[in-house]
């Protein structure tokens, strides 16, 4: 028996990375943010998502959830936006996660919601409800982004006031961006909703679009243009569904990565 046949066989290379927790926000009891450190070799696209999850209990299988990166395509970490569900397989431990902990990452992230899915235009709508929000985050942060539209609008709906994560990001911080600062100072307007508070916008984001009052409040025509308007799509499967067929009715084609379009929406988080 040659030494070759009694040589262990290669060890199979894991389809994860396992990285460490940087930091942890706990915006509410049902909302928080965290970031990981990014390996050197990851490389995607602003608005993409990845797997993130933990080892499995007691050596069972690791659970992972698809989550949007909220941080742009150059960032040095990798920055998530998760909801907190008591009973839920992954989040009830994950919520727990502390600076120095270790999460698991796939390698591979991929993604509709994407600048390279949608053809040129001269309005970005960037709408999401919830956690929904996170792409944005990402899309908002690109130099490309404000390259190939002249003006973006950050559409935000959420239940309850205190669920408007990063409100102060973009309505101040992102003004300070070194990279992306001025541009989005003067062409980024953020505009958000609340369904059961009273609020300067009050209600549900399609509904304000059917009503008019979300171009009224922005001093825009009525309507979406396929000529003019983009429109990327991320949250509630309601939402992005009831928002689709109004953007069908516009006239504007959904879009992806193999044929841009008008529009595009996430259908792995849809279904």
């Amino acid at each position: 028996m040659t030494e070759a046949a009694l040589s262990s066989p290669p060890a199979k290379a894991s389809p994860f990375h396992e990285l460490e927790v940087l930091w942890v926000r706990h915006w509410t009891d049902q909302l928080f943010s965290f970031a990981i450190a990014r390996p050197d070799d990851f490389r995607f696209r602003s608005g993409e998502f990845v797997m993130i999850g933990l080892p499995g209990e007691d050596g069972g299988k690791p659970i992972l959830r698809a989550y949007s990166i909220a941080s742009p395509g150059w960032a040095e970490e990798l920055e998530f936006l998760s909801i907190k569900v008591p009973d839920g397989p992954l989040t009830s431990r994950l919520q727990k996660i502390q600076p120095g902990d270790t999460v698991l990452m796939g390698k591979k992230p991929t993604g509709t919601l994407v600048l390279d899915a949608l053809t040129g235009g001269e309005r970005l709508w960037l709408i999401g409800t919830g956690t929904g929000l996170a792409p944005w985050i990402s899309v908002a942060r690109d130099p490309d982004t404000y390259s190939r539209f002249k003006h973006v609008v950050v559409c935000h709906t959420v239940r309850n006031v205190a669920d408007l994560t990063y409100r102060d990001f973009f309505t101040s911080g992102i003004h300070d961006d070194p990279l992306i600062g001025e541009e989005a100072k003067a062409q980024l307007t953020y505009y958000p909703t609340v369904t059961r508070e009273p609020f300067d916008h009050p209600g549900r984001i399609t509904d304000r679009i059917k009503s008019g009052a979300l171009f009224d409040d922005l001093g825009l025509p009525h309507g979406f243009s396929p000529e003019r308007d983009r429109v990327m799509l991320c949250g509630s499967m309601a939402m992005i569904k009831e928002t689709a067929e109004l953007l069908e009715a516009f006239g504007m084609k959904e879009g992806s990565n193999a044929e841009p379009g008008d529009y595009v929406l996430e259908r792995a988080f849809v279904g």
